[in-house]
């Protein structure tokens, strides 16, 4: 998918449907596929301000939320799984500063927004493949963090159905709130 969403009507985001008898691997990517759609038809061509807006007391935008799951795209995967560095937000200090990607959206452009996403969810679809190839769903990831712990890719996956599960469900909202834009899936 590498393009961008930006200018994208509805009709022009495909539906994805999970498998329904599919194997364990099918029916996780099936899920983080089909919230991964949802999620780029609920941030897709709107403009700048559109992707500002907030709802209610909240101060979470659309572009706040892209962002972010950029950044966790390539958290969960790419840092996890493949140790290169030079993701945009390796610069971050991210102890004085931890809702950057958040607060750091509305300096950014729709089109570099949704480029930023689409760019993530890319290296984290070859990370995955790579995986799958090396160890399937019980490979180990590279010992991170002070206890110096390692996630299996089930893990991993499924924390990030969680996340785009809870995301959606965030952006399906303010969606509404912008242009009345609703329903559950894309149309297709």
């Amino acid at each position: 998918m590498n393009r961008s969403l930006h200018g994208m009507s509805e009709n022009d985001v495909m539906r994805f449907e999970p498998p329904l008898a599919g194997n364990e691997i099918e029916a996780v990517l099936g899920s983080l596929e089909r919230l991964r759609a949802t999620f780029a038809w609920k941030c897709g061509g709107l403009d700048a301000d559109s992707m500002n807006r907030t709802v209610g007391a909240s101060t979470m935008t659309l572009g706040g939320l892209v962002k972010h799951l950029a950044a966790v795209e390539s958290i969960h995967f790419s840092r996890v799984f493949d140790t290169r560095p030079g993701m945009p937000w390796e610069a971050v200090d991210w102890d004085a500063d931890p809702d950057w990607p958040w607060h750091s959206a509305v300096g950014d452009t729709p089109e570099e927004l949704m480029t930023l996403w689409l760019e993530a969810t890319d290296r984290s679809r070859g990370v995955v493949a790579k995986a799958l190839v090396e160890g399937g769903m019980d490979l180990l990831s590279v010992p991170r963090g002070p206890s110096g712990a390692s996630v299996n890719l089930r893990r991993v996956l499924m924390d990030l159905v969680e996340e785009y599960g809870r995301h959606v469900g965030h952006a399906d909202l303010i969606r509404e709130s912008v242009d009345g834009l609703v329903g559950e899936d894309p149309p297709g």
